[in-house]
């Protein structure tokens, strides 16, 4: 009796340890978002997500972990448990620029991550209060100039995507204009509104509502296409600077140590969701392109942005104020 009773246990913690694990993902995936609601980073996160849950058969529950340019939900990101069930969605500020400008960082871009993929790129449109009567990127150009210091310039904060097209920008045109960082790119587009502040740049959903009602002047779309929610905004092209190409990106990352396997799921899974022609069409109607693949088209990309702007960085002198 007691060998039979010994051998259904030993039958037992056999299948225990051999397979019996439940298929990836058996439960909710957390995805941790570096903004606050409300902006293009958060609504990306929200519309993707969706469509990322069904593809998945699981709920994919947005956490929004705002402040120190990122750096708090990096961290959390970065020291999560490396199952697949915490998701980071990581920005060029995240990636690319909070290495070039703090000395101590409490994760590694290139260490603490395994790329699932890229997601979406949303063109900026830089704008001037109306009352300035500046209504054309080359008046705008003259005008900046001719009274070097005399514009000011809200952005999302220190570093952030408007800081960093500003001083793109700023290289771009050898004009001098004065930075105003703020707390989030909704208040630094509500200050140029109230005439806080003269020009400021965001994403469309963000910037444009203020355009059509004539509180701000759209001069440009930051990219060399046009796209329906901008449409009659000058591009890069029109201006003859295709060098001026200002997005708001942003790819998902797991820890490093997650296994290939659920690396390969969850991007199996966005790119299924990334297709769907429903979330393609939101996501146009908010002014954001779509992006898919896997890890090495990420490489590939992420190579470019940083050589890019470590180049932007070094050269404009940007540091943490």
């Amino acid at each position: 009796m007691n060998a039979i009773v010994k051998g259904f246990a030993a039958l037992a913690i056999a299948a225990a340890s051999s397979g019996a694990h439940a298929a990836f993902p058996d439960h909710p995936v957390r995805l941790i978002v570096p903004f606050g609601a409300g902006g293009i980073t958060d609504i990306v996160a929200r519309y993707v997500g969706e469509a990322w849950s069904t593809a998945l058969g699981q709920t994919v529950v947005v956490e929004n972990r705002p402040g120190a340019g990122g750096v708090i939900a990096a961290q959390v990101g970065a020291t999560a448990a490396p199952d697949g069930y915490t998701v980071f969605m990581g920005t060029v500020g995240t990636q690319v620029v909070n290495p070039l400008i703090m000395s101590k960082l409490s994760y590694d871009p290139q260490t603490s991550f395994k790329p699932i993929g890229l997601v979406s790129g949303a063109p900026f449109v830089l704008a001037v209060q109306s009352s300035l009567g500046l209504k054309t990127y080359a008046e705008f150009v003259t005008y900046a100039k001719n009274n070097p210091g005399k514009l000011n310039f809200g952005s999302a904060g220190n570093a952030s995507s408007p800081h960093l097209g500003l001083e793109l920008l700023k290289l771009t045109e050898g004009i001098d204009i004065v930075h105003i960082p703020f707390k989030s790119g909704v208040e630094a587009v509500n200050a140029a509104v109230g005439g806080q502040v003269d020009m400021t740049m965001d994403a469309i959903p963000v910037v444009m509502p203020h355009a059509k009602s004539g509180k701000l002047n759209a001069i440009l779309l930051a990219s060399n296409e046009s796209l329906p929610t901008a449409q009659g905004v000058p591009t890069n092209a029109d201006v003859n600077q295709p060098a001026l190409k200002i997005s708001s990106w942003s790819a998902f990352y797991v820890p490093t140590g997650t296994s290939d396997a659920v690396v390969t799921t969850l991007n199996a899974a966005l790119q299924k969701a990334l297709a769907s022609k429903a979330l393609q069409d939101r996501a146009l109607a908010q002014g954001v392109q779509l992006y898919s693949g896997g890890a090495s088209e990420y490489q590939t990309f992420i190579a470019g942005e940083r050589e890019r702007w470590t180049d932007i960085v070094k050269r404009a002198d940007i540091k943490l104020e």
